[in-house]
């Protein structure tokens, strides 16, 4: 993928000086000291199984054989804290040469029936994995799906597979912990893995739940988050493997419906990527398997807590009122209608379809540990070659001519030095990548005020990226210096300067919703957008990054870059599909859309008619680095 993705230059590691990280997989096996040990106190170390009692718990049956590849792989799946390992896991995904890999991939879109497939797909997955399952999300909600998913998890493990769930404490800050407890009910009755072969091992199978970096840690920060959605089932078994990623979370609200299974109408917009390993690739390591020990890397970060599953004091048998309860909701959201329907769609649907094409990892690792993150944001990017935004850049290196970006809240930075010296201004840099070929064009879609779940977002979109990139000085400066309560004057958005820079034919920026909104007394709902992607001819990026400076600076964020000329055409789609929901930023039914909006009041038409205040507060309290 070179000329768009660049390639990471090699770094030492610590362990010698000049030594290379040639293999991910070293990271997770190499260093590792066996460290087993049951989660869950009624059961018999597997140390003291005498011969003929395999009636024992935990004990394996007699025909079960010691598999030496299944006891390497279960030492490396199994939680360690970043003291017990030899370097910082964080440090080691930073510098790690993460490799271009050949890859089967389809895009889950923004339409109604492509979320429910995407909610179809994981919970098919989780029901037909053999061997392991790794789920990290940053909202995980105690509601139909989040339940459901659960319940999935449960019975995959009775079933004899290894699962490992990695929840954000403050992202699923609602989300019972007891719920999460309870999978360790389910371990009670864990079944045996299996090799490769079929044959039952002695190794059990095993629930690992870790909260990432929970807020009520004495010493945690609580601006750094994992914002991941990451699926990865079978990862080191390469004809099973199946990896999804992108927007959605953990909740009814991703999938466009509500528990009773009718259309949620206020649903989120969104896409993820489905891969799953080129089977003619030949490469030592697969797209699944980097995902999972990358799943590894960021489960070991040093501030995240292994939630223990010991069982409550006078009830040995555990949870088991809410085992069922999980049991019940995972049957009752897959007898609903839509669900039904989609699943039996499934195992067509995961076999076959498939666009063939080149994949890169990528993440946000150093947002993790870096210091001085907004006086030395161009440094810090700099200095982790793996970054999401660090490869973005590569991108005016090419010759490629078009380029398309989703993103709900866009932001345009700006990094200044310690002497307020401009370091970067990324609309001016936009511009100026326009300007060096007159047939290049950049077009983005982001949410208006009527579609935004963030209002505090949506002023810096509106008050700041928008007119940074559109409009000339002095247009920026009217529109960001109205006067409070005051829309905007005639003078100014009538002006033949005003539809010359906005309706610019070669920079293109819309934003969802449309004056047929049901909100606004109309019959049409254009739900919320989420979705965050880029693209530009044959190559692109799918993630979970927001490109604000949340994303840019604070949180960990992972996504895949990719190379398919037929796979952008299927973003291409979902993009015109999400253009013909939006108008164009600063057009008369944009504006008036927006009078509409204030008109009819409430927090929506009162954040809108204060939005140069709200932005102007922002910038002076140093609160927009936050959002």
């Amino acid at each position: 993928m070179s000329g768009f993705i660049r390639s990471p230059r090699t770094i030492p590691t610590r362990a010698g000086a000049g030594g290379r990280m040639n293999r991910l997989r070293g990271v997770i096996v190499g260093a590792w000291v066996v460290l087993l040990s049951a989660c869950v106190s009624v059961d018999t170390p597997p140390s003291q199984c005498p011969a003929g009692r395999q009636a024992l718990p935990n004990c394996p049956p007699l025909e079960a054989v010691d598999d030496p590849q299944v006891n390497r792989w279960y030492d490396a799946r199994t939680w360690r804290s970043a003291d017990e390992w030899d370097e910082d896991p964080i440090e080691q995904g930073i510098r790690a040469e993460i490799p271009v890999q050949s890859a089967r991939m389809k895009l889950l879109g923004s339409r109604p029936r492509e979320a429910l497939y995407s909610l179809a797909a994981k919970i098919h997955a989780v029901e037909n994995a053999r061997y392991s399952i790794d789920a990290a999300y940053y909202i995980f909600k105690d509601d139909l799906v989040g339940r459901a998913l659960l319940g999935a998890l449960c019975e995959a493990v009775q079933r004899g597979v290894d699962v490992r769930l990695l929840v954000d404490s403050m992202g699923s800050i609602s989300l019972d912990r007891n719920l999460l407890r309870a999978l360790y009910q389910c371990q009670l009755q864990a079944g045996f893995i299996r090799n490769t072969s079929g044959e039952l091992s002695t190794r059990r199978a095993r629930v690992q739940v870790v909260l990432f970096n929970p807020i009520s840690q004495v010493f945690a920060n609580l601006n750094r988050r994992s914002h991941d959605k990451l699926l990865v089932v079978d990862g080191f078994v390469p004809d099973q493997a199946i990896v999804i990623t992108g927007g959605r979370n953990i909740s009814l609200s991703y999938y466009g419906i509500a528990a009773d299974g009718t259309p949620n109408h206020d649903t989120y917009l969104d896409a993820e990527l489905l891969l799953r390993p080129d089977p003619a690739s030949g490469s030592e390591l697969n797209v699944a398997e980097v995902s999972e020990i990358y799943f590894t890397l960021l489960n070991s970060f040093k501030n995240n807590r292994h939630i223990q599953g010991r069982v409550p004091p006078g009830r040995r048998t555990g949870w088991p009122e809410m085992e069922a309860d999980l049991k019940r909701s995972l049957k009752r959201l897959k007898s609903l209608p839509p669900i039904a329907e989609s699943l039996a769609a499934m195992p067509e649907y995961l076999a076959s379809g498939y666009h063939f094409g080149e994949v890169r990892l990528a993440h946000e690792f150093a947002n993790l540990i870096n210091k001085r993150v907004v006086s030395d944001a161009v440094a810090n990017l700099r200095d982790n070659p793996n970054s999401i935004m660090y490869l973005l850049t590569a991108i005016e290196d090419t010759e490629r001519k078009h380029i398309r970006l989703v993103s709900p809240y866009l932001f345009a930075a700006r990094y200044f030095g310690p002497d307020g010296e401009l370091l970067l201004d990324e609309a001016a840099e936009i511009r100026r990548w326009l300007a060096a070929d007159e047939e290049r064009t950049y077009e983005i879609i982001t949410n208006s005020v009527l579609t935004s779940d963030n209002f505090l977002a949506q002023s810096v979109v509106d008050t700041d990226m928008a007119p940074r990139l559109l409009l000339d000085e002095d247009g920026v400066a009217a529109w960001q210096n109205r006067p409070a309560g005051v829309e905007a004057s005639m003078e100014l958005v009538e002006s033949d300067d005003w539809q010359r820079l906005v309706d610019n034919p070669r920079l293109r920026i819309y934003e969802t919703g449309r004056l047929d909104d049901r909100l606004l007394g109309g019959d049409t709902d254009y739900g919320k957008l989420h979705a965050k992607y880029m693209i530009s001819d044959d190559v692109g990026f799918l993630g979970t990054a927001n490109f604000d400076y949340r994303s840019r600076l604070f949180n960990n964020e992972m996504g895949f870059f990719f190379r398919s000329d037929a796979l952008t055409r299927d973003f291409d789609t979902d993009f015109e599909h999400l253009r013909e929901k939006s108008y164009l930023w600063g057009s008369r039914e944009w504006l008036e859309m927006r009078r509409a909006l204030i008109d009819r009041g409430g927090i929506k038409g009162r954040t809108t008619q204060y939005q140069p205040v709200l932005y102007r507060f922002l910038r002076a309290t140093g609160l927009e680095w936050l959002f």
